[in-house]
């Protein structure tokens, strides 16, 4: 039976950049991951640069794009243009070479990985946890963290999150050239997707396409509909595969740690309510739940409430107000777009929430009144 001071349940992002925030302070983590490696990964990929303070190393060879523009159209007309002011604010990169790097660079620091296996059990012991995996091997850890997705039954186990958790049904692909989307700029369709919109993010010599819906957990099995917006992307060829998900976003401030345990990215239902963004609270959780446990292992304890305190405040009290824009705005999104997006500073504001310079609660307030008011007028 091998010691770690952490294992890592799950070796995508959140769980990548966890370990590695662990390994560089000397610690001795174990990533579980039932996945095979190699996977593509066509999430949208867009990333706020501001994001650059909470990794622990560089990633200019994932980034595949710098956006200067964000672009915001209603069925394919009624266009609305955001330039985004600074020095590259927002960036596209290819998610599953982040997720390499991060990993790699994880395991260059002595984190361990083990793939594709099955966490099992999961027990207690003298403040131990005892794993039991599907390699019929087991493992001790000191703490324990959740970084196994959307999907994950841990959180429930564990008692992490909502436990009522709200879905956002999606669909992603990527499909080779760049269509009518500029190199430089992002795309957000409204108008084809009820309860959502759809997203073109452009990587160097291909495109992340993706469809949205975040109310009444409608589905997105419908041909007609997804092929409309691959045309309205400026695509011929049809014959993609597209890869269905359902995202697990934030619905309230919940404890998001328990004794010696937490919940980080998407496990923990951190991702945006309104525009879908998850790589952002996946970072940001990361390095919190690396902070607070080298914290506690540092100074012998087990308390790790503050992890639930910080991702509130540098996350869920935005979230917060993202949710209540994103019940009102797709429940009404034809006036949605005409007085939330096609406002004069309205395109500036939203791009200055993707890259991580102004937050939901900036701007809410105000919003929400605009829409109540029209939409019960």
């Amino acid at each position: 039976m091998k010691d770690f001071d952490i294992i890592i349940i799950g070796g995508g992002l959140s769980g990548s950049s966890t370990a590695l925030n662990l390994s560089k302070k000397g610690y001795k983590v174990l990533i579980i991951e039932k996945e095979v490696f190699g996977n593509i990964k066509p999430c949208a990929g867009g990333m706020a640069s501001s994001m650059k303070k909470f990794l622990p190393l560089n990633i200019d060879q994932v980034i595949e794009s710098k956006i200067r523009n964000v672009e915001f159209r209603w069925e394919s007309s009624d266009n609305v243009v955001a330039d985004l002011s600074g020095e590259s604010p927002f960036w596209i990169i290819r998610r599953e070479k982040l997720d390499q790097l991060l990993l790699n660079e994880a395991l260059k620091y002595g984190s361990e990985i083990i793939r594709p296996v099955q966490v099992e059990e999961i027990t207690s012991q003298n403040k131990t946890w005892i794993i039991k995996c599907s390699n019929q091997e087991t493992y001790k850890s000191k703490f324990l963290v959740i970084a196994d997705g959307s999907q994950s039954h841990w959180v429930r186990y564990f008692d992490l999150g909502p436990r009522k958790p709200k879905f956002a049904n999606t669909l992603a692909l990527r499909l080779k050239g760049l269509g009518n989307i500029p190199k430089d700029a992002v795309r957000f369709e409204f108008g084809f997707v009820k309860y959502g919109f759809a997203w073109a993010f452009p990587l160097k010599d291909s495109l992340n396409i993706g469809l949205g819906t975040f109310i009444n957990n409608k589905t997105l099995e419908d041909e007609d509909l997804n092929n409309k917006v691959i045309k309205s992307f400026g695509f011929e060829d049809l014959s993609f595969k597209a890869v269905h998900k359902r995202l697990r976003i934030w619905n309230g401030v919940h404890k998001l740690n328990g004794d010696r345990v937490l919940a980080v990215g998407d496990a923990a239902s951190l991702c945006d309510p309104f525009l879908a963004e998850g790589i952002r609270p996946s970072l940001i959780s990361s390095y919190f739940a690396a902070e607070n446990i080298d914290q506690c292992l540092s100074t012998n304890k087990n308390d790790l409430n503050n992890y639930s305190i910080s991702i509130n405040n540098e996350w869920g009290k935005s979230m917060a107000w993202g949710k209540r824009i994103a019940q009102i705005f797709y429940r009404f999104p034809k006036t949605g777009y005409q007085l939330g997006v096609k406002r004069k500073t309205a395109p500036k504001r939203i791009a200055q929430i993707l890259s991580g310079q102004m937050s939901y609660e900036d701007i809410a307030k105000r919003v929400i009144k605009r829409l109540l008011t029209k939409s019960e007028g």
